[in-house]
């Protein structure tokens, strides 16, 4: 007889944490809050093509998977700020890593790229 994989599987699981840290863009909004609290404003324009309901999605998503937190400060307007939890800060530094070996690497990649489509 078969397993059945199905959504509480640890494969599944596993799966779906990669997914959301895997993400691009959750991946540069991690990187930028490894710096510390920002706004939302300053998230929006660090990100160069996130859309509003994009940034707003991946916010919503790592808030609710206990990376990110937001707080409300009751100015007029309000004040939202975006920080790391603990845990968040705890794949920070591998977030950091990944962005520095891309960094490092596009050319590579971008010729690699160029090589495969030739051929």
């Amino acid at each position: 007889m078969r397993e059945t994989v199905g959504e509480h599987h640890p494969s599944c699981q596993l799966r779906d944490i990669l997914d959301r840290v895997g993400d691009k863009w959750s991946v540069l909004v991690m990187d930028l809050l490894g710096g510390g609290p920002k706004r939302y404003s300053e998230l929006q324009r660090a990100i160069e093509g996130i859309s509003q309901r994009m940034l707003t999605l991946t916010l919503r998503s790592l808030e609710r998977d206990g990376l990110v937190e937001r707080t409300v400060t009751p100015t007029s307007p309000p004040r939202v700020d975006y920080d790391l939890t603990p845990v968040g800060r705890t794949l920070s530094s591998q977030v950091a890593g990944l962005i520095e070996w891309a960094e490092r690497h596009r050319e590579y990649v971008a010729a690699a790229r160029l090589r495969y489509d030739a051929s």
